[in-house]
């Protein structure tokens, strides 16, 4: 049966694409590749995710104007939170947690709210 087995990509509408693509180079340390960000499973079993952004008056998207909202898997979450604050990130207090990982969000020079993910350790 054929299923989804994760995400497959994000795109964001960006005033300013390479600014952005800059500011989370700079506070989350991704890398670009191929003009965008990709994620790989280490297993290459599931493949890999793309985080794109596109220009504000991208036609890619549609004409309704949508916005998306990240998920990120990170490590060392709580470690991340206190850089992000001491660097002037917007970081919402807000925080939860679950049996399969912990929660928390920040906003993005644009006012896109970003949520980061550690996944429990295995």
């Amino acid at each position: 049966m054929a299923r989804a087995r994760g995400l497959g990509g994000a795109f964001v509408r960006a005033k300013d694409p390479e600014s952005l693509y800059q500011w989370y180079e700079r506070h989350l340390k991704l890398t670009r590749e191929s003009g965008c960000f990709l994620f790989r499973d280490e297993d290459q079993v599931s493949g890999m995710t793309v985080v794109a952004f596109f220009p504000a008056d991208t036609k890619y998207f549609g004409t309704s104007g949508q916005q998306a909202m990240l998920n990120l898997r990170v490590d060392e979450l709580d470690k991340l939170i206190e850089e992000l604050t001491a660097a002037g990130v917007q970081v919402d207090p807000k925080r939860e947690s679950y049996d399969y990982g912990k929660f928390a969000w920040i906003v993005d020079p644009e006012g896109n709210r970003v949520e980061l993910w550690e996944p429990v350790k295995k």
